[in-house]
């Protein structure tokens, strides 16, 4: 049985139409769609090639400014990428360099070697300061210091080595230089130090010398009458040379009072004495603030320090300056007797000048001992510190007295001295008025 298929009915002439139009408008829409994503490629690519120029130029840029030797050679030692600095260095030009073996560069065999070892133990640490001796453009072996970077892959597999160093003549150059310019610190350091220092003494002065005046004329008075007694020795001791008869002697004896004499002899004797330790005393004292510092570090009674400043530091301040002393008798401390009495006479000089204006001036001086160390507070009545001098009041060379009365180096100078002592020194304005310097010192300072 044969079946007969019916022919498919052709479009006619105005479907054909209405297909083809609405075709052509999904293609035309199409077509717009990929032309407008390619624009925007276009754009993202143009953006993305001037970033990366800038990028290549920014490195071209520091590649060219660098002083020390840069080369990137991958793991084989085949060197990659070259500086000005290592051109110049070498006297090779770039065409000669990239594509050469890294081992060109050395001078010989050995340091070949050791490169070579140094790259393939490379992991993901760098490894610095590897000394090997690179062929100059004249032919010299010179010795450089190299630092060897890994460049890894992101599965961390070592594609190559970013090599930097410098040549070990500028190093030594540039720590002579540097060593120069810390030695000239040190000593213009030490020059401040002893000029205020020198300020300092020149302020004890007044005091100094009325302290000194007592034990030398206790002394000279002393003297005086040793000078008269001795006439009467002389002539007793004359009459008894020429044998003169006992009952002539005992009779010149007693008119020359020469028992009295040998009474007070010993009295006069031993208060020369006191009053010549009492001054070599003060004299030592003086020297031992006075001498270049020299990093003398003893163990001194800190109390004593502090009584013997405030003493001398008083003689020479306003007859109305007061200053009460509470601390402990015995306050031991390892360090600079003559630093740490120097920070004292800053610190009782400046409550002194702060409360010059004032009719009672007071400083009042207290200290604790803990089993952190020492800390003594200096705290005078006067106006205090001012919002603006607070930050400032160690700076060095920072001032609120008038031209000529100051030098603005005490308290940053006693700061600097507190503080290679282990400790610290501070300040604050006390609630009810008045600063109050706060000066810390560690137990023991001993090394």
């Amino acid at each position: 049985m044969t079946t007969r298929q019916t022919p498919s009915r052709l479009p006619l002439p105005n479907e054909l139409d209405t297909f083809s139009e609405s075709a052509w408008i999904d293609v035309v829409r199409s077509m717009d769609e990929v032309y407008n994503e390619l624009l925007q490629y276009e754009v993202v690519l143009e953006q993305k090639n001037s970033e990366l120029e800038e990028s290549q130029q920014f490195i071209f840029s520091i590649l060219t400014s660098m002083s020390d030797l840069l080369l990137v050679c991958d793991r084989n030692g085949v060197i990659e990428e070259v500086n000005h600095a290592l051109l110049a260095f070498t006297g090779k030009t770039e065409q000669e360099l990239k594509g050469a073996k890294l081992s060109s560069l050395f001078a010989d065999e050995n340091d070949c070697a050791t490169a070579k070892s140094v790259i393939s133990s490379l992991t993901t640490e760098p490894a610095n300061d590897v000394e090997l001796q690179f062929r100059t453009r004249e032919g010299n072996a010179t010795p450089v210091a190299l630092n060897f970077t890994p460049r890894l892959s992101a599965t961390q597999k070592l594609l190559g080595v970013v090599i930097t160093g410098r040549p070990l003549g500028e190093l030594r150059r540039a720590y002579h230089k540097l060593r120069e310019a810390h030695d000239q610190l040190k000593r213009t350091q030490q020059q401040l130090l002893q000029s205020e220092k020198m300020a300092s003494l020149g302020k004890l002065v007044a005091g100094v010398a009325h302290e000194l005046n007592n034990p030398i004329s206790f002394v000279l008075g002393n003297m005086h009458a040793m000078q008269r007694y001795t006439p009467r020795f002389k002539r007793y001791l004359d009459a008894i040379h020429i044998g003169a008869p006992s009952e002539e002697l005992e009779k010149l004896r007693a008119e020359l009072r020469i028992d009295h004499i040998l009474d007070d002899l010993a009295p006069l004797l031993t208060g020369a004495v006191e009053g010549a330790e009492r001054t070599r005393d003060i004299v030592d004292g003086l020297k031992r603030f006075s001498a270049a510092d020299r990093d003398e570090n003893i163990e001194f009674n800190l109390a004593e320090t502090i009584e013997r400043t405030v003493h001398w530091v008083t003689r020479a301040a306003p007859t109305n300056f007061r200053v009460v002393i509470d601390v402990p008798k015995e306050m031991p401390f390892y360090g600079s007797p003559g630093q740490i009495q120097q920070v004292i006479t800053n610190l009782v000089q400046n409550a002194s000048d702060a409360t010059e204006s004032l009719p009672d001036p007071m400083l009042t001086i207290t200290a604790r001992m803990d089993g952190e160390g020492i800390c003594i507070l200096f705290r005078d009545n006067g106006p205090g510190i001012s919002d603006q001098a607070m930050g400032k009041i160690f700076d060095p060379f920072y001032t609120t007295k008038p031209v000529g009365k100051g030098t603005g180096l005490g308290l940053s100078i006693s700061y600097g001295i507190i503080e290679r002592h282990g400790g610290l020194l501070s300040v604050s304005n006390a609630a009810d008025g008045g600063a109050e310097f706060k000066l810390c010192l560690p137990h023991s300072n001993r090394k």
